[in-house]
């Protein structure tokens, strides 16, 4: 959420769009075609954080199944459409860019559980992962514990990854729980 003046502006793509208007620098392309295709791929990353929702959410190993595949399949799209990077559209960050980091910080949790294989096989999807995780704006746009949070928050689910979570902490490496609190 925004907060302007009394008014609270939500949900993040509505956000985005206030903050491309008001502020003196544009992330959007100037060209009305480009920019067309960057606020498509603005909606497909809100379709992303909804399947993220639904894998977390899942209830059971089918409902958790369809989930990844359907994440697998929307990181694939998302891959093939990356260019030489190091961001979305190349050198520059963009809108886009600011959409997909809060998606990477999400797989930053879930790795810490397990392998999903989510992101296999996708060598663009980890240098554009790792160039947004790499941006002080992206670390410092999260609380320092950001990654504690996010985890209880995980863990309180009662799901399948919830589930998942508690035996991979019981495990001697406790390969899940994040040992420190700086952000991702």
């Amino acid at each position: 959420m925004l907060q302007v003046g009394d008014t609270a502006i939500f949900e993040s793509a509505v956000i985005l769009e206030y903050l491309e208007e008001t502020q003196p620098f544009s992330m959007h392309p100037a060209d009305p075609l480009r920019r067309a295709e960057h606020r498509s791929w603005i909606e497909f990353g809100s379709a992303v954080l909804n399947d993220i929702a639904g894998f977390y959410l899942a209830t059971d190993e089918t409902a958790f199944a369809q989930k990844t595949k359907a994440l697998n399949d929307k990181f694939s799209r998302l891959g093939a459409r990356l260019g030489m990077g190091p961001y979305f559209d190349g050198a520059g960050l963009c809108l886009v860019d600011v959409v997909f980091a809060p998606v990477f910080r999400y797989l930053d949790a879930f790795d810490r559980i397990g392998e999903f294989g989510i992101l296999a096989g996708k060598p663009k999807l980890a240098g554009y992962r790792a160039a947004l995780s790499a941006r002080p704006s992206v670390r410092k746009a999260v609380a320092p514990d950001y990654n504690i949070r996010l985890w209880k928050f995980l863990q309180g689910r009662n799901s399948h990854l919830s589930h998942r979570m508690a035996e991979a902490t019981k495990s001697p490496a406790a390969a899940g729980a994040p040992a420190q609190s700086s952000a991702a």
